[in-house]
């Protein structure tokens, strides 16, 4: 015989679990216990919010299913923003929660709320387990509904009493092969090759679903061969590299971005990866824009993205097979969008010099120094925030996973704690979050997780002292002034508190020496940099 916990984590490391982030419980103890004696490390976290986050994250690195952990109640409860950011953004992760014994408990309903209901409007996949036998097959099925398209989030809820339960040894781990997807068909690569070759200028836009491995290889292989210029979305940024000539930038706004002239000349669009969870960029002009959907699931229709044509297989397959096809493209004219995109970049460049011209930091200054310290793998990790626009516009990225950021649910403290995830697979590269002040007091608990990891991690505080891109919407619509302030406490004493190192950068011409000098210390770093953001997006 067998404890359910134990055959419940044997199941986890058949799957290739190699961490499992979360907040231990009551509920839960023996699933902990069982993990004690496994190959599988327990990353405790100091808020559940903060373990769905580093699970979502290592999906996204990896395509592997992330695995967190919960108590019932409150620590479920606290689970749903992550949740929720994981199925919007397509990351692969598992949750699992604790409950009160089913079978017969003596605390009533004492915080016993309905976990699995709750989490079936945010999940691809919830339930309860109600016998240890069924452990292998409910975890088979919750990994593959997690890693299948679209990836999201699945949830199991293990009850105290099933978890300590007894069952018979044969009952094991399902044995599996990874979900090979289907190679596009000839008649679905000539109906691309058709549209392609009737175009004047065809152009491709990177977005959030192109954003996997096996991607990279060929997108780049096809692009350079046809001179075909290309543009991203937000969460598209880092599946190319956007030192080649034929990036002409990233599409950050809705509607008034500089990029969106060049843009508006395109009379084909290859829409890799395209997801309607992304905000959406004003790409087409009504009746003059044809839209090309490749990507691993069926388009989403709405009054901007009407594609005329779908092919639905895997993406790098799919690629692989235009690069390797000939393609007539002495039609294609491309010296106007290229002449576009090159007044967009000037434009930008000169609005962030302009920055250079405060006291105070400013987004153009920061993100243009950031990256002449970075080499190209380091990794800048973002949270929530107006200063995410400057980024996807302002900062290049060299290779994939690069600029971590969420415009999907668009939420508080995901970029820190992906940061963190991002170093423990990446340890021998440089980890940044850039973070705002209204967020770090926020979320400041889990500064502790990282400085119990041992981290080499640094953390940017952009401090306005108040709610910067609510107020400065409050401004540009007349409104007064209220309720968006914010009484900071000393964060190089809060950070010195923690354990961890802090800074305070006050004068913007310092910043990027300091800089390149603070990265290199091995240790959780926290520096301030007083800020301030333009009065208006430029």
């Amino acid at each position: 015989m067998q404890k359910t916990s134990d055959l419940f984590v044997r199941c986890l490391e058949a799957h290739g679990v190699e961490y499992v982030f979360g907040v231990p419980g009551e509920e839960n103890l023996d699933l902990v216990e069982s993990l004690r004696t496994s190959s599988i490390q327990l990353i405790v976290t100091r808020n559940e919010q903060t373990a769905v986050f580093m699970a979502a994250t290592y999906g996204r690195l990896t395509g592997i299913t992330g695995v967190a952990l919960a108590t019932l109640g409150p620590g479920a409860t606290n689970m749903m923003t992550g949740v929720a950011y994981a199925q919007l953004w397509g990351m692969p992760v598992l949750v699992i929660t604790g409950q009160k014994p089913i079978k017969q408990s003596k605390q009533g309903k004492f915080q016993v709320i309905d976990v699995v209901g709750m989490m079936k409007p945010v999940t691809k996949y919830a339930s309860v387990i109600v016998d240890g036998a069924r452990v292998p097959s409910l975890l088979s099925h919750a990994f593959v509904t997690a890693e299948s398209e679209k990836p999201g989030a699945v949830h199991l809820e293990l009850p105290e009493d099933i978890a300590g339960e007894m069952v018979d040894d044969h009952f094991a781990p399902i044995e599996f092969e990874k979900i090979r997807r289907p190679v596009p068909g000839h008649k679905a690569i000539a109906s691309i090759i058709s549209k392609l070759e009737s175009a004047k200028h065809p152009m491709i836009l990177v977005w959030a679903g192109a954003n996997r491995k096996r991607i990279t290889n060929y997108l780049t292989k096809f692009i350079e061969k046809h001179n075909i210029p290309f543009f991203t979305s937000q969460m598209g940024k880092g599946v190319i590299d956007e030192r080649l000539t034929q990036y002409i930038g990233t599409a950050a706004l809705t509607s008034g971005d500089h990029l969106h002239e060049a843009i508006q000349q395109a009379d084909l669009i290859l829409a890799i990866g395209h997801d309607t969870i992304e905000k959406p960029t004003n790409i087409i002009e009504a009746g003059k824009t044809e839209i090309v959907h490749i990507s691993f699931v069926e388009a989403e229709f709405d009054e901007l993205y009407k594609p005329i044509l779908q092919v639905i297989w895997d993406i790098g397959n799919t690629l692989r097979q235009l690069y390797e096809s000939d393609i007539d493209w002495s039609s294609w004219q491309f010296d106007t969008i290229y002449l576009s995109a090159k007044k967009a970049k000037e434009t930008l460049h000169r609005h962030a010099k302009s920055h250079y011209d405060h006291e105070v930091m400013m987004p153009g200054r920061l993100i243009y120094e950031v990256r002449e310290v970075l080499d190209d793998q380091d990794i800048v990790a973002l949270d929530n925030g107006l200063y995410k626009v400057w980024f996807a516009r302002n900062y290049p990225c060299y290779k994939p996973n690069t600029l971590l950021l969420d415009n999907a649910l668009a939420t508080m403290g995901a970029g820190y704690s992906s940061a963190m995830m991002a170093k423990i697979l990446h340890p021998d590269q440089h980890v940044v979050a850039v973070v705002w002040d209204g967020w770090l007091v926020m979320n400041l608990w889990d500064i502790q997780t990282a400085v119990s990891l041992g981290h080499d991690l640094t953390i940017i505080v952009l401090n306005d002292s108040a709610y910067g891109m609510i107020k400065r919407k409050q401004i540009n619509h007349d409104y007064t002034d209220f309720g968006l302030d914010l009484d900071n406490p000393d964060f190089v004493a809060l950070a010195n508190s923690f354990g961890a190192k802090g800074y305070r950068i006050s004068d913007p011409n310092d910043f990027k020496s300091e800089f390149a000098k603070i990265i290199n210390e091995s240790w959780v770093k926290i520096v301030e940099v007083p800020f301030a953001y333009p009065t208006k997006i430029e």
